[in-house]
């Protein structure tokens, strides 16, 4: 499982002309399941991102986590994070879960942010075409991936 964590002062993802999800103060996170990816996977992710310190403190260091700050995250599912670039110039995407596997695994990642306390969790809409925008904070990126933690 791979999650693009940028630190936002804000995000949101339209769909056809509609917000369906908008955050303030947080991140805003794609988070890519690769095919064989379980609920441990997730669970690695959710006890590590809401804790990531990325948000200054008073002193102006990255010293804050965003459960420190009462920050919010936009998830949104990204099935081209687990593309496979090593062959020609076109991505092969067989790497990535099925649908409905992949879908399962974005809603229990969500629902394990909300059993953590994050403020406030909002949600593209899986398998949508979807318009994401935010405004990066620093910028501030991290990528994690479970098979590296």
């Amino acid at each position: 499982m791979k999650a693009v964590i940028q630190r936002v002062l804000s995000s949101n993802v339209v769909i056809n002309g509609e917000t369906v999800g908008e955050i303030e103060k947080g991140f805003m996170i794609l988070l890519g399941v690769a095919r064989g990816d379980t609920e441990e996977q997730a669970d690695i992710l959710l006890k590590k991102i809401p804790f990531l310190r990325v948000f200054e403190d008073e002193n102006g260091k990255m010293n804050l986590s965003c459960a420190d700050i009462g920050g919010e995250i936009l998830v949104v599912s990204q099935f081209t994070l687990c593309a496979d670039c090593s062959h020609g110039r076109r991505p092969s995407f067989t790497c990535a879960a099925p649908p409905q596997e992949a879908n399962a695994l974005y809603e229990y990642f969500v629902e394990g942010l909300k059993k953590a306390g994050v403020k406030k969790v909002a949600t593209g809409r899986f398998g949508a075409d979807m318009k994401v925008s935010l405004v990066n904070d620093g910028p501030v990126t991290i990528i994690l991936d479970t098979d590296n933690l």
